[in-house]
């Protein structure tokens, strides 16, 4: 049995705002969308849209695939 793959919101909270010392209400800020958002994709409630794709590869400077794949392989795995 493969094992669960990461989720994107424990990537974008253990990889990316804790090392740069970021809350999720400050990334929202950044962001320009709703805290609440940022903080189900953290919690795993929610997934990552191509919206937001979009906006975490720019203000973090990674690429939308990064993060819609991580989503997909959530999404994928979910499924079997």
């Amino acid at each position: 049995m493969k094992r669960k793959p990461t989720s994107p919101g424990e990537i974008l909270n253990e990889e990316f705002l804790k090392p740069l010392e970021i809350s999720p209400q400050k990334l929202a800020e950044h962001l320009g969308c709703d805290y609440k958002a940022i903080n189900q994709i953290i919690n795993g409630k929610t997934g990552v849209t191509p919206e937001i794709a979009n906006k975490l590869a720019a203000f973090l400077k990674t690429t939308p695939d990064f993060w819609l794949n991580a989503q997909m392989d959530i999404d994928l795995y979910s499924k079997t």
